[in-house]
């Protein structure tokens, strides 16, 4: 908030609203919710990302939006089905802490990588409804990440004049269509096999391992959707090929980076660390279970204060999407215009003095008994304290599941290894940009494995 608590930028003929002040910003996106709730239009490159807005996170807010998100929320997350996952959960644990075990003996390597395969595996898992080998995950996820590296870098230039643009970034462009291509041909055969899947379930059951398939999968609800809007038509190739996109990134380098300032945490914060890994170890004994479950996360309220501390701390991305303003209003005595572009800054409010005591530590008490954090509203409809998947209308579809990832990742690295600094080397906590905010020299650290 060094400049104060709203900001007015025009770059061209758009205008930026940049909003730092928790009260604008519950104002804008709870009480005036309907207002903010679009998205803006940036031409030429929605071509390519999302096939002319028809992703939930770009598509402008009305029944299309709806119908889009509904599938994804109602439908594939919601709490019935999420339990339905615990075997993908408990897979991709096993396979996490096979990665970490290679890792910790390498002489210091990064971890970052070791994060970013176990998150990716499930999402392939629960999205295609099917175990893939490690070779093929592989091709998927960096065919994912080259994508989405080059479409936030080197794409923003057609929001200028899309029409020249094309013609003069013609290299550009044409390396677009070339990197959305090559996903299409890593994920049309996954989708394909399930929709023979569909056709043949109750004899393809019969055949299959239960264990490596999947009953229902992402794709499943994509293929049942139908836009009313549109004929009710069902979704073409192309739509399927970027809702399916738009999971990986949505799910994966938010859920990736925030793993990684949470480890970073918990290894300069011993005793945090140790008090993590008493709360685990005592739920764990009185279930007389040797691993960890869905239902005891649910009496970890240290794991979850842990994992919202850091989120308040390290926000995985310190501006949210872009919202769009479909109706002039007021704000704090600001006049907001129509078709005005606003951003919210969720780091300057996570780091607000005038709410949390001592920004900058790292506190989870703050959430238990007596904390300013205790009881914060995580949806956000009361009041706004911190708001790393965003708020009202927009909130992150997948908040839910990327808790519940955050807390079960984090529970199972901390009860099967110790995490200590490498001698001699701090944690450095600087940050670079890239899709998300992430740690400008990735974590390193020394794993000794529990007794």
């Amino acid at each position: 908030m060094r400049y104060g608590p709203i900001v007015t930028l025009r770059l061209g003929s758009r205008l930026s609203i940049y909003i730092s002040d928790r009260h604008l910003a519950h104002s804008a996106l709870i009480t005036h919710g309907a207002k903010f709730a679009s998205r803006p239009k940036q031409t030429a490159i929605r071509e390519i990302l999302d096939v002319n807005y028809h992703i939930i996170s770009t598509a402008p807010y009305g029944s299309l939006w709806r119908i889009l998100r509904r599938n994804l929320a109602g439908e594939f997350l919601q709490p019935s089905r999420v339990k339905l996952l615990s075997s993908a959960r408990k897979w991709t644990a096993d396979l996490l802490k096979e990665e970490l075990s290679l890792s910790s003996n390498s002489n210091g390597k990064p971890f970052i990588e070791s994060f970013h395969l176990a998150v990716f595996s499930i999402l392939v898992y629960m999205c295609f409804g099917k175990r893939l080998d490690k070779v093929y995950i592989n091709a998927i996820k960096s065919a994912q990440l080259e994508a989405m590296l080059y479409f936030s870098r080197k794409l923003h230039i057609f929001a200028f004049m899309p029409v020249l643009s094309k013609y003069l970034y013609r290299n550009r462009w044409n390396k677009a269509l070339s990197l959305r291509k090559r996903q299409k041909e890593l994920f049309m055969p996954l989708i394909e096999s399930r929709r023979v899947l569909k056709t043949k379930r109750e004899e393809d059951k019969k055949k299959t391992n239960a264990d490596t398939i999947l009953e229902y999968c992402y794709v499943d609800t994509l293929l049942d959707t139908r836009l009313s809007d549109e004929g009710g038509r069902s979704l073409s190739d192309d739509e399927l090929v970027a809702l399916c996109g738009e999971f990986f990134t949505g799910g994966t380098n938010t859920t990736t980076t925030a793993l990684q300032w949470i480890m970073a945490e918990l290894v300069k914060n011993q005793d945090v660390q140790s008090k993590l890994w008493h709360g685990i170890q005592l739920v764990l004994a009185n279930s007389n279970n040797e691993e960890i479950n869905e239902e005891m996360l649910e009496k970890m309220p240290y794991l979850k204060a842990v994992v919202m501390e850091a989120l308040r701390r390290h926000s995985p991305a310190h501006f949210l999407l872009d919202h769009a303003v479909t109706q002039e209003c007021t704000l704090g005595g600001y006049t907001i215009p129509q078709h005005a572009w606003v951003k919210f800054s969720a780091a300057d409010i996570g780091m607000n003095e005038e709410i949390w005591d001592n920004p900058t530590e790292l506190k989870p008490e703050r959430y238990l008994e007596g904390g300013e954090g205790k009881g914060v509203d995580i949806t956000r409809t009361k009041e706004i304290k911190m708001m790393p998947f965003s708020a009202g209308r927009r909130i992150c579809t997948g908040m839910g599941i990327a808790m519940l990832h955050l807390e079960y990742f984090v529970a199972n690295m901390v009860k099967e290894f110790e995490w200590r600094g490498i001698e001699g080397e701090e944690v450095d906590f600087a940050e670079k940009l890239e899709f998300t905010v992430v740690m400008k020299k990735p974590l390193r650290a020394r794993l000794i494995p529990r007794t």
